[in-house]
């Protein structure tokens, strides 16, 4: 099932060259990295990488614009460890990740901790890009 926005509130732009070890730039110069493959030693970060950090980021988006909604209050020390694997799939055939997201609330109890991660993963735009997609863990710390 294919999902269209209603309304496009922002668009990224960015131009990549060299693939996994070339550079990617923003059209507004916020972000401009040297890109490497993964365990390469060469400098650079890696797409799974700053999809870690970028689905991590989106995540606590979520969790702050729907705790408002369940009357929970976002700590201001919320933070996640995530992370991105990546490794063949479909018997070698192909490549895929998985991602794992350990969301650490303190200050919450538990009732409250598992409300706000449930509900922002059903509406943080990564979570809903990659559901049914890939393996997404949630653990609560």
């Amino acid at each position: 099932m294919t999902t269209s926005l209603d309304k496009v509130l922002y668009t990224a732009e960015a131009h990549v060259i060299g693939g996994r070890d070339g550079a990617g730039k923003t059209s507004d110069g916020s972000l401009d990295v040297k890109l490497s493959s993964p365990g390469s030693g060469k400098p650079g970060t890696n797409p799974e990488q700053l999809f870690a950090v970028g689905y991590a980021a989106c995540f606590i988006g979520a969790m702050k614009a729907v705790g408002p909604k369940i009357s929970v209050k976002v700590p201001d020390d919320v933070a996640i460890d995530s992370s991105v694997s990546l490794g063949p799939i479909h018997e070698g055939k192909a490549y895929g990740i998985a991602v794992k997201l350990k969301v650490t609330l303190p200050g919450l109890d538990d009732a409250q901790k598992k409300l706000l991660v449930d509900t922002a993963h059903q509406v943080c735009p990564y979570s809903n890009a990659t559901r049914g997609n890939i393996d997404v863990e949630l653990t609560i710390a």
